[in-house]
């Protein structure tokens, strides 16, 4: 599976399940269990990969402001969803995280902003399908700090200075 097709599936999810992020990781699973278990892999290393890539500071102060406060399990979770959003909004984010203010249509911190179960759905697949656990993708181990230059997440007048779009639309 190369990257077009990974973000093939997350869109055509994505569109199905109408943004809901559970039933988007739902219909992932059933999409995922149509291919054989190598691609299900691939797919997990391609989700993987970009989960890495935004575990930055920068992102962090975003979901901060979106969720209005995020744990470290909450920006996990974010940044699952993030990927479920699709590449443009994802890649628009990773470069400039304060541009999220105009790529997301609307933000319901209800419903939007976790994606816990869209970071299970290749192991759950994969699972179904092999009757076993994946095994290890073979990447990088994760960075145990996030990338980037630390942000004051519970300094308000920081993060109006750092994000002001996002603040702005989300907290102005």
């Amino acid at each position: 599976m190369d990257e077009t097709e990974f973000w093939e599936l997350v869109d055509a999810t994505r569109e199905a399940a109408e943004g809901d992020p559970e039933e988007q990781a739902d219909l992932l699973v059933d999409r995922l269990l149509g291919l054989d278990p190598d691609m299900v892999l691939d797919f997990a290393r391609h989700f993987e990969a970009r989960f890495n890539r935004a575990y930055t500071w920068d992102l962090w102060g975003a979901a901060w402001i979106l969720l209005d406060g995020a744990s470290d399990d909450a920006f996990d979770f974010f940044r699952c969803w993030l990927i479920g959003q699709g590449r443009e909004v994802y890649e628009g984010a990773v470069h400039d995280p304060d541009s999220l203010a105009g790529l997301l249509a609307d933000f319901d911190d209800e419903i939007d902003g976790d994606g816990e179960e869209l970071g299970y759905a290749a192991d759950e697949a994969y699972e179904q399908l092999t009757g076993t656990v994946a095994p290890d993708l073979g990447l990088p181990p994760a960075a145990s700090e996030p990338l980037g230059t630390p942000v004051d997440l519970e300094d308000d007048r920081v993060l109006a200075e750092r994000y002001p779009k996002l603040w702005e639309r989300f907290r102005g």
